[in-house]
């Protein structure tokens, strides 16, 4: 018995010919009227009880604080898990030298806590 290769490598031949005029669809794009921006962090963990915890968010030399786009908003993302209530602290964060997140205690076995601060790093 012998293998029919033609018809095979035929068909193998158009499937590779179509995959290759298959659009690349995976690709974002920043809008026109943003610029680049990098992102710092801090995060934590607490045990149950652990009473509140704070962390800072370093500023990178050079960089100002992103805003939101179409806000005046600082661009910022806080996350956490557990029975907890994170946000950052208005008396210590001047948003120009010094970003702080404040998680309360933690009322569950575990919390977590993380504080995310885009910048704007484009300007000289």
């Amino acid at each position: 018995m012998q293998w029919p290769i033609r018809p095979f490598i035929s068909a193998l031949l158009g499937t590779i010919i179509a995959l290759c005029l298959v659009p690349d669809i995976g690709q974002a794009q920043a809008p026109t009227d943003s610029s680049a921006t990098t992102e710092q962090s801090c995060s934590f963990g607490m045990a149950k009880g652990d009473p509140t915890h704070q962390c800072q968010v370093p500023i990178p030399d050079g960089c100002v604080i992103a805003h939101f786009p179409g806000t005046k908003k600082p661009w910022t993302t806080v996350s956490k898990a557990g029975r907890t209530f994170c946000t950052f602290e208005d008396k210590t964060t001047d948003w120009k030298t010094r970003i702080t997140g404040q998680c309360t205690r933690c009322d569950s076995n575990q919390c977590t806590g993380q504080f995310m601060v885009r910048f704007d790093c484009s300007k000289p």
